[in-house]
């Protein structure tokens, strides 16, 4: 369980699992295992920022996503091979959903990571990569909503219940602890339930509003973060924002008018984003160009917003380089605590 009570300190940039000189053998998480971890919400977001800082300053590779869907539509698969610079590690992530075409509780997903010391030349661990993207991309949610949010930001609408949207209000509270408005669109009883646990788990005096009209609550909000799955009946307009407001897009809930009307385009990637984001295409299938990376927004490079009334559009795609710090420093505390079991796959 993620508390904000653990203490985790942050890694450095020498920090390593301990692995001997020559051992080949493979460490694997499981899902069960990595649950029990305990890591708080700042140190994910301190992991993940600086990621993106150490890719910025081009000491991290990030290349773009392969992506494999059959012609129905009813699978995807990514891959995606990355090497983190600050901490010497070298990953690929697998992604497979299946049944995209059926509803939720039929369908299947499975992600994986594994991690090689590009020092030692040594396997670390491969390990499920479920706990780590529900955590890394909330976090960059967040870290998107403190950069790129206007001036005294005080009210948050989250669509969507699933995965993604469950830990959302408890990182936008980690990076903008003046929001005072809480607001939830979700459509499964069992989600919304969900989400008030973890928001009263790490933020306990915080009160969740759950609202009905979508369009009326997206109107009153400052940061409109969309993470809901493809059937969502949610699909907010770009008429719908107030001036100022930022919308944060991950998965469905926000209309392709959000984007060609924004006054700013923020992306992880627009490259990422062209290979991911083709529902948000125009009629003619054009996606708008991206004013900037959100990678030199975090280095200073680049401004998130320039203006306060300036409605900006903001795609989180997520980038491999986040999964491979966070996965390190979990795999990191694995180590320390004994999890795992050994596979001496390459014997």
């Amino acid at each position: 369980m993620t508390t904000p009570a653990a203490n985790t300190p942050a890694p450095t940039a020498d920090s390593s699992p301990h692995i001997s000189a020559g051992d080949t053998t493979l460490r694997l998480l499981s899902t069960s295992d990595l649950a029990g971890i305990d890591i708080t919400l700042t140190n994910v977001v301190d992991t993940v920022e600086r990621a993106y800082r150490t890719l910025a300053a081009g000491r991290s590779d990030n290349p773009r996503k392969l992506t494999v869907k059959p012609a129905d539509g009813h699978s995807v698969s990514y891959a995606m091979l990355g090497r983190d610079g600050s901490r010497d590690v070298v990953a690929v992530k697998t992604s497979y959903k299946h049944g995209l075409d059926k509803g939720r509780q039929e369908q299947h997903y499975y992600t994986a990571l594994t991690l090689y010391d590009d020092v030692t030349g040594l396997p670390i661990a491969m390990m499920d990569c479920g706990r780590i993207g529900s955590l890394r991309t909330p976090a960059v949610s967040a870290l998107l909503a403190r950069e790129c949010a206007a001036p005294g930001a005080r009210s948050a609408l989250v669509i969507g219940t699933g995965t993604q949207g469950r830990l959302a209000l408890p990182f936008l509270l980690t990076t903008l602890p003046g929001l005072d408005r809480l607001m939830l669109f979700g459509t499964h009883p069992e989600g919304i339930d969900a989400v008030r646990a973890q928001l009263h788990a790490h933020f306990p005096d915080r009160k969740l509003e759950v609202v009905t009209d979508v369009r009326a609550a997206a109107a009153e909000a400052d940061i409109v973060l969309a993470t809901a799955g493809a059937h969502t009946p949610a699909a907010v307009e770009a008429d719908a924002l107030r001036p100022g407001a930022l919308a944060i897009l991950v998965g469905h809930g926000l209309a392709p008018s959000t984007l060609h009307r924004a006054d700013r385009v923020v992306a992880t990637s627009e490259a990422q984003m062209k290979v991911t984001g083709t529902d948000m295409a125009d009629a003619d299938g054009n996606l708008p160009a991206v004013d900037t990376e959100f990678p030199k927004v975090l280095a200073g490079t680049a401004p998130g917003r320039t203006a306060p009334e300036q409605r900006i559009f903001a795609y989180n795609s997520g980038l491999v380089v986040t999964d491979i710090a966070l996965g390190h420093r979990f795999a990191q505390l694995a180590i320390e605590q004994g999890l795992g079991t050994r596979v001496p796959l390459w014997r």
